[in-house]
């Protein structure tokens, strides 16, 4: 196991107000009931963002609790990695927005892509860059307006996604290299970009631009083969669980809590009972949140440190599956 370089500071989470049920979708002309969500996902509700309520405006918010609870002001920050698949504009970046917000005047500003896997993907740049020494503090965003891109006739897909943010600050150890018991233990990402079309947003990018055909066939919103992503994900996640374990040389007995990442409560329980930990240890909360993509694990975390069970010596693994295809994993000890 390698020596931990860097660790989490603060957490925080940015979530609009605004609940909608699963049977609130009947009102919208859906043709589903909650038993239909439930039984197939375990999602109950989920959080949707208002117009005037931004991917960039809800990560200012998680960043704010997460730096006041870090004790870092904007003007320490020196980078910040920001996830999402949903960004306010496509040029600039919305870490940039971000960074404006917050008053980071030193800190450079970057979007990473990774769909749900995002959050675990930024924190694994971030990390290395403080191993480096290029950083000695950053902030780690993983913002969704999923609400944004799901298409609201396919049954299929909109009852899934939930809007929301999350964000940690990850601090350089002081002394480097010295040995610490706490932080970073173990990263692992991987992608198989060759199952793009199994979960993705055919058009509206550079390469079929935005156009009247494209409104008319709605295929500038998700689209996603069910069957074949809950194939990937239980295997992807699985993969990843052992490479973060292994890495950090630990089992899954070693493990205090399983944050998977929040899309389907059966993929949480195929990816516990691979890891061999029981599901008393697993944090679950796709049933009020739905997938909120790559907020979905910053936004758990955050949840955990607020009920006070991130103590000192509790060890985290982390686990997510995404669209492209990514998966990635995380173990962190607080």
């Amino acid at each position: 196991m390698r020596r931990p370089v860097a660790y989490i500071a603060g957490t925080g989470r940015g979530i609009p107000a605004k609940v909608m049920t699963n049977e609130d979708f009947a009102a919208i002309g859906i043709e589903t009931t909650h038993e239909w969500i439930f039984e197939r996902t375990g999602i109950a509700q989920r959080h949707i963002a208002t117009a005037a309520e931004t991917t960039a405006g809800m990560a200012a918010d998680a960043a704010h609790v997460a730096m006041s609870r870090a004790g870092v002001t904007a003007g320490e920050l020196d980078i910040i990695v920001f996830s999402t698949a949903t960004p306010d504009r496509l040029l600039p970046s919305t870490a940039v927005d971000l960074q404006a917000a917050l008053g980071a005047t030193r800190a450079a500003a970057f979007d990473v892509s990774a769909a749900c896997s995002g959050f675990l993907y930024a924190l694994t740049v971030a990390e290395g860059m403080l191993a480096t020494g290029v950083a000695e503090t950053a902030l780690v965003v993983g913002a969704e307006k999923m609400s944004s891109i799901v298409d609201w006739k396919d049954r299929s897909t909109c009852v899934l996604f939930g809007d929301g943010a999350g964000a940690v600050v990850l601090r350089r150890h002081k002394g480097g290299l010295l040995p610490h018991k706490n932080g970073v233990l173990s990263s692992f990402m991987r992608s198989d970009g060759t199952l793009a079309e199994l979960l993705w947003r055919p058009a509206g990018g550079a390469a079929q631009p935005f156009c009247q055909d494209v409104l008319d066939d709605r295929s500038f919103y998700v689209k996603m083969a069910g069957r074949e992503v809950f194939k990937s994900a239980v295997r992807s996640m699985a993969e990843a669980c052992d490479r973060a374990l292994d890495a950090a040389k630990l089992t899954g007995n070693d493990i205090d809590i399983l944050i998977p990442h929040q899309a389907n409560v059966r993929i949480i329980e195929a990816t516990a009972k691979h890891a061999n930990i029981s599901m008393d240890k697993v944090y679950v909360n796709v049933d009020r949140y739905g997938n909120t993509s790559s907020a979905s694990i910053p936004i758990a975390l955050d949840e955990l440190a607020e009920q006070g069970r991130l103590k000192e010596g509790t060890t985290v693994l982390m686990v997510a599956f995404g669209a492209g295809f990514t998966w990635a994993s995380s173990v962190v000890r607080f």
